[in-house]
């Protein structure tokens, strides 16, 4: 049996990239830390594609070069497909200096990585262990944890970092989950052996492909040799296949245009599994003693491989914001941290909405676009969102439809 501390300055909920992520930045400051996990790793989860901005973060939490020797699969970009039209992003042409690959991650090794770096350099980490109860008061929170025995002991906290995920520990003991602004859809995915892959700089790029029937498709490639794959939809759209999970996923993609050609060799290792109603939104991304990190705060949609930037980028924020705080500065949790956090999620929303009312598609399969302004596209797909310089992230919700006016305009200009 693990014998928890019963008093720590920090206790994080979640091993996953933001838990281990804020745990390494709070660890280099020298703070008792105490990490809980209710699962045990390494453990399955999607979210695999990261993005070059990923490499920022993990490099400032000291992680980075411990995920550089599991030596991933390299993302170079991003292509999107739709009947015949191809959109072939290259992070080495975007407009924010930055990072210009990242990786393609199994999560399961992903994840345990993060976590055993961290726990190598001193943190607690306990497995098997769930919260099950909160109680705030004004000096400290009193977190009630059940072990794998199924005994309970309780832990004092000066700050909660809930970096639970989709398991979102705190939204549900403290009431905080909201619905989302996005309709319900479904993701049916797995792990596949035989994709045949493009070669060289293209071999690492994920896959976008526009199905037909109004589905979308990813296609993310592993570098052990195995291929993500799944289809994303409103429920409706798969009522129209087999009930038989891997029958369904097959015709899917056997009747998708791109994917088709590319997985017809393909070949189940793991799966399929179904996930659906994903994404979620909160009424607070903090309060006292506590603060939300990474998916705990509000998830999007898979389509931009926003997730595990997100996480990172928002334990980063919360680690440092807390540093102070426990050094005994004023700080502002609201500007400091939830505004800032916001403005990327907000990025992404815009991005996650004008792609399911087609308003980027027109964009990214126009023969017109402009090179520079899909260079500022670039930087939001690398994740650079919080980049206030760049026109696409600053005032998305009115550039992405004033450009697709414009592209519609010339398409329609050019072929009258």
């Amino acid at each position: 049996m693990i014998h928890m501390p019963t008093d720590v300055d920090v206790l994080i909920i979640g091993a996953g990239p933001a838990g281990a992520s804020a745990a390494a930045l709070l660890q280099q400051e020298g703070f008792r830390l105490l990490v809980v996990e209710k699962q045990t790793f390494p453990r399955f989860v999607i979210g695999e594609s990261l993005l070059p901005h990923c490499m920022d973060l993990l490099q400032e939490a000291g992680l980075l070069e411990s995920v550089a020797g599991q030596q991933f699969m390299q993302k170079n970009g991003a292509v999107f497909h739709r009947g015949g039209a191809t959109c072939d992003f290259d992070f080495s042409a975007q407009f924010t200096a930055g990072w210009k690959y990242t990786w393609q991650v199994p999560r399961a090794d992903f994840d345990k990585t993060l976590a055993d770096a961290v726990a190598a350099r001193g943190v607690e980490f306990c497995y098997g262990h769930g919260v099950t109860a909160i109680q705030l008061a004004d000096s400290r929170a009193t977190v009630t944890i059940e072990q794998p025995d199924g005994t309970r002991s309780s832990v004092a906290a000066k700050f909660i970092l809930d970096c639970s995920g989709y398991g979102r520990v705190l939204p549900r003991l403290l009431n905080l989950e909201v619905p989302s602004q996005f309709p319900q859809r479904e993701a049916l995915f797995a792990h596949v052996t035989g994709d045949h892959r493009p070669t060289g700089r293209e071999e690492g790029k994920i896959w976008a492909c526009t199905h037909p029937g109004g589905a979308w498709i990813w296609i993310i490639p592993f570098s052990n040799g195995r291929t993500s794959v799944g289809a994303v939809a409103e429920p409706g759209f798969f009522a129209g296949y087999p009930a038989d999970p891997e029958k369904c996923l097959r015709a899917i993609l056997a009747s998708d245009p791109s994917a088709g050609p590319r997985l017809a060799g393909m070949q189940i290792v793991f799966g399929p599994e179904r996930i659906s109603g994903y994404s979620c939104a909160v009424k607070q991304l903090f309060g006292p003693h506590y603060a939300l990190v990474g998916n705990a705060t509000e998830f999007l949609d898979p389509i931009f491989s926003s997730g595990v930037t997100l996480a990172l980028a928002s334990a980063n924020r919360a680690a440092k914001v807390l540093t102070r705080q426990l050094r005994g500065e004023a700080v502002n949790w609201q500007t400091e941290y939830a505004d800032h956090v916001m403005q990327g999620i907000n990025t992404f929303r815009a991005y996650v909405s004008a792609w399911y009312d087609g308003t980027l598609h027109e964009i990214l399969f126009s023969a017109g676009a402009n090179p520079d302004i899909m260079r500022q596209i670039c930087s939001v797909l690398a994740g650079y969102v919080w980049d206030l310089s760049n026109p696409y992230v600053a005032q998305p919700e009115r550039a992405l439809p004033l450009l697709s006016r414009i592209v519609q305009a010339r398409s329609r200009s050019a072929t009258s």
